[in-house]
């Protein structure tokens, strides 16, 4: 059996510091119920030559092996995500006076970010032994569950909001996983999850277990590969309903500066609807937590999410890299959605079009300016 370059070595809390070992099927922190994030021994390796080496390998997220938890070769579950395009965005009030451009993840399959995620954690469940998965999901999430638990012939559950939309609902049954529909939001189903499966299933929540971050850190790593490790983005503009990907971006980019290949990080900001916005909240009353958003109304199913799990390490994420976080309105959302349509060729998912509706409001604010190169993060694809 071939095994990979995985570098893991550990799995730490960040809130109380316990340290797990890692090659054993783990969710959360068995001391204080906090997301554990992975560690690899990265002394001794020289940055450089392992990037130079990169060269050699295909376009799959699966490149950065060594920085990624997969043990063994043929527990890797892929469809063949990663290495999807990074396109400059031209013309329009949005892009005057900046570099703009988007990382469009609708191209991966099942048509968003979540199946970077999602191959390596069900990857690692299969490599750990887990016997059947579940997760809750506003619609991307459950589908990319559905997808690489079908792929792995791993049995599978996605646990979904009364109101997610149709598709969703289609896909996932499509995939062959079962569907439990509960609650009004992510929150309730996910809660309703946790209840049910209990003892039976291995959970693949955002931020309860360790290896989704794994996968979406690699969006950091393209990012730095596709613009080069000179020209990183001043800042990056990301829609945030669970927030995994700001953590994994912030991993991912903090993992490339501790090899010595950047000297600086892109600032991270967050964007959420005026309508659940706890991050937002969270960020400008200086809150090291969210306090549960009440009565969440967004157009937006993957921006609904009044209570993030975690939340300290998504407010930490942004923080750290000198970031802010903006709420704006539905209605600006659907315009920018229309926008990058018409003007850019872009069909992206409503969440997906959140950082491009926040560019007016975060240069009146001086979180970009004039000059800077800002990456907008397209996480899914339009219908």
């Amino acid at each position: 059996m071939a095994a990979t370059r995985s570098l893991l070595r550990a799995l730490r809390c960040r809130a109380c510091c316990t340290e797990s070992e890692p090659d054993r099927l783990t969710g959360v922190c068995p001391t204080c119920g906090q997301a554990l994030l992975a560690e690899y021994a990265l002394e001794g390796v020289d940055g450089k030559a392992w990037w130079s080496a990169l060269r050699d390998r295909g376009p799959s997220l699966w490149r950065y092996q060594e920085l990624l938890p997969v043990r063994q070769e043929a527990s890797i579950v892929t469809l063949g995500e990663g290495g999807t395009p990074l396109l400059r965005l031209s013309g329009g009030e949005d892009a005057e006076g900046l570099e703009l451009w988007a990382k469009d993840d609708g191209r991966l399959p099942t048509g968003s970010f979540k199946a970077r995620g999602m191959a390596v954690a069900v990857s690692r469940a299969v490599e750990l032994g887990a016997a059947r998965v579940f997760a809750p999901s506003a619609g991307n999430a459950g589908l990319a569950l559905a997808a690489y638990a079908a792929r792995a012939h791993l049995p599978a559950t996605v646990y979904l909001p009364m109101a997610a939309e149709a598709r969703a609902v289609e896909g996932v049954t499509r995939y062959g996983a079962g569907i439990v529909r509960y609650g009004a939001t992510i929150r309730e189903a996910g809660e309703e999850a946790r209840r049910r499966e209990k003892g039976r299933g291995f959970d693949l929540s955002t931020l309860r277990e360790p290896y989704r971050v794994e996968g979406k850190k690699t969006m950091a790593f393209e990012i730095a590969a596709q613009l080069g490790l000179d020209r990183v983005p001043d800042a990056i503009v990301y829609p945030t309903g669970g927030g995994t990907g700001l953590v994994g971006l912030h991993k991912g980019f903090g993992e490339l500066r501790r090899l010595g290949l950047l000297e600086r990080v892109p600032r991270l900001l967050a964007v959420q609807s005026e309508g659940c916005a706890p991050i937002v909240r969270a960020l400008q009353e200086d809150a090291v937590r969210v306090t549960p958003w009440a009565e969440p109304s967004t157009v937006a199913p993957g921006l609904a999410v009044p209570s993030p799990f975690s939340s300290e390490r998504i407010l930490e994420a942004v923080r750290e890299t000198g970031g802010t976080g903006v709420a704006v309105s539905d209605a600006e959302i659907l315009a920018a959605q229309g926008t990058l349509a018409r003007l850019h060729g872009l069909a992206v998912s409503i969440e997906a079009a959140a950082p491009l509706a926040a560019i007016p409001k975060l240069r009146r604010s001086g979180a970009i300016r004039d000059g800077d190169r800002v990456v907008l993060y397209v996480t899914g694809a339009g219908a």
